[in-house]
């Protein structure tokens, strides 16, 4: 029995240091000098590894509690205030608590039915050889969002005459147009595939756009944002795709629309979006941006700002 005990404090431990490591690694503030843990792991495995080493750290703190609830048990009975029926019901409900918290947590993070698009997608194109879907890494800040498209609306604000909202439908009425772009991640892979969608500077026609509007700022629907000057989508036919490959994007790619944002890292290509903003804030600063990685994103600039 004591060595069962110790072998779960010994756990206990191992998993916790997994969790506050793999945690430090995927902090905004400490991500930039953990960027060479990329070459060896992905940003999905790495998330997973996370959440699996919290749930086991919690189920073993369980364990433990039920082994040592004298330990519970004495600290509750300090100078007899409390009475050892009494503490012993508190640990019940503490226990039940914790594995009620516990299973919630293992219900929320459980990994939903991805489809296996490799069959159908599209492998070339005009000679071309394409990436697959199944290239890309999950790397999102709150996981893969799962938006109902009949729900689904996009809203374009900011200094704009008047604020206007599409629906998934209006959208796809617009004209579609289709390229071949490479996205490259800073964690040093890169995938090129066929994005197919809408032109943004087409939304945009729907609405008054205000003269002193120099920015255009997309935010997403896990609170995720990025921006660019207002230019760089009107002068550059960007898109914000509803298809890849010649399939209709996925969940894990950004449904209903993500920006195919040429020329820029893959953080500036924003998955989920659900709002557009125009703006006269220059300076703007999305999620990762604001962490540090360089605000403009150019391929053939820095990463971060301080370098």
């Amino acid at each position: 029995m004591k060595i069962f005990k110790r072998s779960v404090i010994i756990l206990m431990l191992l998993s916790f240091l997994v969790v506050f490591f793999t945690g430090v690694i995927r902090l905004p503030e400490t991500q930039r000098y953990f960027l060479f843990v990329y070459n060896y792991i992905s940003a999905s495995s790495l998330a997973f590894y996370h959440d699996w080493s919290g749930i086991v750290f919690v189920f073993l703190i369980i364990i433990h509690l039920i082994f040592e609830r004298r330990w519970f048990n004495v600290i509750l009975q300090s100078n007899k205030v409390i009475p050892e029926k009494v503490a012993k019901i508190i640990y019940v409900i503490a226990v039940v608590v914790v594995l009620g918290l516990a299973t919630v947590f293992l219900i929320s993070h459980w990994p939903r039915h991805v489809t296996d698009l490799s069959k159908v997608e599209v492998k070339e194109y005009q000679g071309e050889k394409l990436g697959s879907i199944s290239d890309f890494r999950e790397n999102s800040i709150k996981g893969v969002q799962h938006i109902d498209r009949q729900k689904y609306k996009l809203e374009v604000t900011g200094l704009v005459d008047q604020s206007k909202s599409y629906s998934y439908a209006e959208l796809l009425k617009l004209p579609a147009y289709q390229k071949v772009v490479e996205l490259n991640c800073v964690e040093g892979w890169s995938v090129k595939a066929l994005w197919k969608g809408i032109l943004v500077k087409d939304i945009l026609k729907g609405v008054s756009i205000k003269p002193e509007a120099r920015t255009i700022i997309f935010y997403a629907a896990d609170g995720y944002s990025t921006s660019f000057p207002l230019e760089y989508v009107l002068n550059n036919n960007i898109i914000m795709a509803d298809n890849l490959n010649g399939v209709e994007l996925p969940p894990e790619r950004g449904f209903p629309f993500q920006l195919v944002a040429e020329q820029k890292w893959g953080y500036k290509w924003i998955k989920w979006i659900t709002k557009i903003e125009l703006s006269d804030n220059t300076n703007y600063k999305g999620f990762w941006e604001s962490a540090g990685y360089n605000n403009k994103g150019d391929l053939s600039g820095s990463k971060f700002e301080n370098k």
